[in-house]
């Protein structure tokens, strides 16, 4: 049975402090704090700091951390330490800790910046980002040019993964959110229109929202969550492993070789796949309005196509040719700048996936303004 460990503390009329130790010092036990000790070093300043081991018992790694914060106390205030009476094998660890100093500045401080700091590093760190994306826009840009003038060096059998990867893919998870949101958009619609007697119109409201906004955004979003962090993660992972640097030792530029694929793949199936979702968007407001309103199929039908408009199709489909050149752009530049560490790899596919929705947001939002503007 373990001895509980005690640390205390008995000055001499000859002004020394003897520091009492006795238990059994086991880091698996309880142990006596050593600040009442630094503190009375600091303080009261003794001619001479002594140890007294009588009942000292078995002792591991926790008496030499004691040990050590009562020396260096003690050292600092100026203060000589006695450790002749500490066992043999304490008093060489002990030494051993004070023979080489700790170097100036080797902690780390605490750096406590101020909120205007913080907003300006905040700024300056957005700045720097957008201004690498711009620079890696214009990479792409010249890519294409090469693609469209067939110069450019890349495998066929990458373009066609990665249009497996970007469109057969990703069509379970297209397919489900789509008719999700198509039947809460039914519902909501029925809820609100029906009060007026104007249930039918739920039809022209799903048929539009799911054409020109929702198919294109969310299946945006779903591919920057999916495809865009596969990008960056497996371009990541190839700068890890030096496999870009030994592309361009090679002769072979790696945004034609890599990039170009991935990108080109994403811009042609996306919109595709927000043809298709705004198809499954139709189909579950269907479903919900067939349900709860006395209508039949075909009047459903008729009344989606007379609400549905060419340029509404067009005006969807070029936000969806948009939105997947952001997020195979967000994926590839990530995965392109990333560092040279698995942790770099994680934390670049993470950064892919927030800026590919964010860029994904913002363009919604201009194109919007745009489409408004030009009443398409």
């Amino acid at each position: 049975m373990p001895v509980p460990a005690t640390l205390e503390l008995h000055p001499t009329d000859d002004g020394v402090l003897q520091v009492r130790l006795a238990g059994d010092w086991l880091l698996k036990g309880a142990l006596p704090s050593n600040k009442d000790a630094v503190d009375r070093i600091r303080n009261d300043r003794p001619s001479r700091v002594a140890f007294d081991t009588g009942g000292l018992g078995d002792w591991d790694t926790a008496l030499l951390t004691t040990l050590v914060a009562i020396r260096r106390a003690a050292e600092a205030a100026g203060i000589p330490v006695a450790d002749e009476q500490l066992p043999e094998g304490a008093q060489r660890l002990l030494r051993l800790a004070s023979t080489v100093k700790e170097p100036e500045g080797a902690r780390r401080k605490a750096v406590h910046r101020g909120l205007v700091e913080q907003v300006g590093q905040a700024t300056l760190g957005i700045w720097a980002a957008l201004l690498n994306l711009v620079r890696f826009i214009g990479v792409c840009a010249q890519s294409v040019s090469r693609l469209l003038r067939g110069q450019a060096t890349y495998q066929r059998s990458d373009f066609l993964v990665a249009i497996q990867e970007a469109g057969v893919e990703s069509l379970p998870i297209v397919s489900l959110i789509s008719f999700l949101i198509g039947m809460i958009f039914a519902f909501v619609g029925v809820r609100q229109l029906e009060q007026f007697g104007a249930g039918i119109y739920v039809a022209d409201l799903v048929a539009v929202a799911m054409v020109r906004e929702m198919a294109p955004i969310m299946t945006a979003i779903i591919m920057a969550g999916r495809v865009g962090a596969a990008y960056a993660a497996g371009l990541g992972t190839m700068k890890v492993n030096e496999e870009i640097d030994a592309l361009s030792s090679m002769g072979v530029n790696p945004i034609d070789f890599l990039v170009l694929p991935r990108l080109v793949a994403l811009v042609v199936m996306m919109p595709l796949l927000a043809l298709y979702g705004s198809l499954l968007g139709i189909l579950g407001g269907a479903l919900v309005s067939l349900v709860m309103l006395d209508v039949s199929l075909v009047q459903y039908a008729a009344q989606t196509a007379a609400s549905m408009e060419f340029g509404s199709l067009l005006g969807g489909l070029f936000k969806a040719f948009v939105y997947g050149s952001l997020v195979a752009i967000a994926g590839c530049e990530q995965g392109m700048a990333c560092g040279g560490s698995a942790m770099a790899v994680g934390q670049a596919t993470t950064r892919a996936v927030v800026m590919g929705i964010v860029l994904v947001i913002v363009s919604a939002a201009l194109l919007t303004v745009i489409y408004i503007t030009l009443d398409i």
